[in-house]
Formats: C-alpha cells, sequence, structure tokens
C-alpha cells in the first residue's frame, strides 16, 4: 500500500515530457510566430527589404551590361551581289575545265611514257623490236610535210646518273645556236650602221652550217655515248667538241671579216657618238656570250672527261666498237657483198675468155 500513499492531485513526481529542451525550443517558436502574426499591421510602414531577382527563361540575365561596349567596324561591307556570286561560279567552272583538260593531257603524256618504259628490258635498254617515233625537232602535226629526224628522251634512254650532264650537253647546244642567231642580229645592226655587208653575209652563212652540224657532230654522238655507254661515241664527242672550243675561241675574240661579233669588233665600234655606243654595247654583249659559251665548253668536256675515264672505257675498246659497228652496218656488208661478187664474176669472166693451154 506504501505506492499509494501520493497525492494524486499534487504535481507528480515521474519526470515531465514537456521538459526535454528540444520541445521547448519547438513550443517558444510557435509562441513567436503566433505573437508576430497578433500584432503585424497590413497599413503600418513596413521596412524596406532587398528584393532578389529570380533569373528564368522570362528575365533573362543581362550580359550587356557586364560585356565590353560593342565596337562597330569604320568600313560598310556591302553585301555581295547575285551578279559577283555567278561570276564567281562561272570563273571556277572555267577554272575547273582548265585543270581537268592538264590532267588529261599529263595522263596521256605518262601514259605514253610507261608504253615505252614496258618496251624496255631489265637492264634499260631498249629491245630491237621497239618501234620508235622521231619526236625531235619537235614540229607542229601540219607543217608542210616536215617531219622529225630523231628520236630523243633524256628521261626514257638515258641512265639516270647521267641524265643531268645530258641535259647540260642539250641545253650548251641551244645556247651555241642562240648565240649564231645573236650574231646574225648584230652583224644585221653592222650592216645598217656602217654597211658592213660581207659581214653580214658571213654570220647567215655560218648559222646555217654550224648551227646542223653541231648537233650532228658532237652533240649526238654525245646523246649516243651516254644512251649506249659507246666508247667509239665518246672518242667522237671529244675529237668533234674539241673543235668546237677552238671555234667558239675565235668567235670571242671577233677577227676583223671573220663575221663574228667579237672583242675586237666591239672595240672597233666604240665612238663618241650615241649611235657607237649602243652598237658598241650590242656587240659587247655577244662576245662576252661567246666567251661564256667557250668557258662552258671546257667545263662540259673536263666533266664529260671524268666520266668517261671512271667507266673503264678505253681506245681499244672504241676500236674493237667501231669494227663491230662497221661489220654490221647493211650498207657496208651490202657494198662489200657487191664488191666481192664483182670481183668473183669478173675473175670467172677472165678464165672463160683465157685462150686455152697447148
Amino acid at each position: 500500500m506504501s505506492d499509494f500513499d501520493e497525492n494524486p492531485f499534487g504535481p507528480p513526481t515521474v519526470d515531465d515530457p514537456f521538459a526535454d529542451p528540444s520541445v521547448q525550443q519547438v513550443t517558444n517558436h510557435s509562441s513567436n510566430v503566433q505573437r508576430g502574426l497578433e500584432e503585424f499591421n497590413p497599413f503600418a510602414d513596413q521596412p524596406s527589404q532587398v528584393t532578389t531577382n529570380v533569373r528564368g527563361a522570362s528575365n533573362p540575365p543581362d550580359y550587356a551590361r557586364q560585356s565590353q561596349p560593342a565596337v562597330m567596324p569604320t568600313t560598310h561591307q556591302e553585301p555581295q551581289s547575285n551578279f559577283n556570286r555567278n561570276q564567281a561560279q562561272t570563273m571556277s567552272h572555267a577554272e575547273f575545265q582548265r585543270r581537268q583538260e592538264e590532267l588529261e593531257r599529263k595522263a596521256e603524256k605518262l601514259q605514253r611514257r610507261e608504253d615505252e618504259l614496258r618496251n624496255m628490258t631489265y637492264n634499260g635498254t631498249l629491245c630491237e623490236n621497239t618501234i620508235r617515233l622521231n619526236n625531235w625537232p619537235p614540229l607542229p602535226k601540219n607543217s608542210c610535210g616536215l617531219e622529225p629526224c630523231f628520236y630523243q628522251d633524256i628521261n626514257v634512254e638515258i641512265n639516270v646518273n647521267f641524265q643531268s650532264v645530258v641535259r647540260q650537253l642539250y641545253h650548251l647546244w641551244i645556247f651555241h645556236s642562240l648565240l649564231m642567231v645573236a650574231n646574225v642580229i648584230g652583224t644585221l645592226v653592222l650592216l645598217i650602221t656602217y654597211e658592213m655587208f660581207g659581214f653580214f653575209a658571213l654570220s647567215i652563212i655560218y648559222a646555217l652550217i654550224l648551227t646542223p652540224f653541231s648537233f650532228l657532230c658532237w652533240y649526238r654522238p654525245g646523246y649516243k655515248a651516254f644512251r649506249d655507254d659507246s666508247s667509239f661515241n665518246f672518242m667522237v664527242y671529244f675529237f668533234i667538241f674539241f673543235f668546237q672550243f677552238i671555234i667558239t675561241v675565235f668567235q670571242a675574240i671577233g677577227l676583223p671579216s671573220g663575221g663574228f661579233c667579237g672583242i675586237i669588233i666591239a672595240i672597233k665600234v666604240f665612238d663618241r657618238s650615241p649611235t657607237g655606243i649602243i652598237v658598241g654595247l650590242l656587240i659587247t654583249s655577244i662576245a662576252l656570250g661567246f666567251c661564256a659559251a667557250a668557258i662552258m665548253d671546257i667545263l662540259l668536256i673536263s666533266k664529260i672527261h671524268r666520266i668517261y675515264r671512271s667507266s673503264g672505257a678505253s681506245m681499244a675498246k672504241a676500236q674493237a666498237e667501231f669494227t663491230t659497228e662497221f661489220l654490221k652496218n647493211e650498207h657496208v656488208r651490202g657494198a662489200a657483198s657487191s664488191a666481192a661478187t664483182a670481183v668473183v664474176q669478173s675473175q670467172f669472166q677472165q678464165d672463160r675468155n683465157a685462150p686455152p693451154r697447148n
């Protein structure tokens, strides 16, 4: 009965659940909110509050205020008109057509070169049954019946190691030919200025003779020497080209009444008059061209001679090649056969006509 001695109407002796600090904090907060609602007066002056703008789709942020001021261009660019656009398209189409035609020409050239290379043997020499059309001098198709006389292609016929040397030889021949044309022009000026008719006539004769003979006598042997590795053609080239060097030296000197505009003629035509100065400068330039040609002649023949000595060629090999080529020549063999037949027939005829012996 001791458990029932407490007064049921007195303060409880057990722990109060509302004495918890968390419960008291929530209770106080609710009381403050209730008190604020009771004391709120909508007609009273409210203190100014800082409002925060919410950015969204309807109120995008203003980046222009934060960025640098825009700089307007100082020049006004006109919009491209339809005429300019059409013109550019037309030009691009024409350029495309031109490039297409150029590519087709290159393709044909490469195909022709490939066909020529296909007809070559493994070691780079042309087959005997290869049919080659002459392509030098390069003449147009309708040239009054004239046709090229030689076949020449340095990239196909010449070894890669010697192509640069053969090109130098070819360019040197072209330079000599241009000098002969310039010499004719110089002597024509001398004819007009000083009435040197004989000088002009000799220059024309020299140009007509020396230009083709130089091609046949020293350029073609040099070309064939590198093409066929021929000691005989090397010997022919060295022999003829040495005389070409001597002729070029005489051309550079310019002897009187010699037909060449050399140094001596240039000194003679120089005088104090404006005409003499102009003519003298022209003749001097031609004379310097002959001097340059002589220097290039001696340099190139020295270079080719070094190549010839390093290739193992010799005079004996050249003689053997000459004998072989001489005997293989159809014209020589035909002439020898005809001569032998004539001798045999003559001897046989003499034996028949001889009186019988007793």
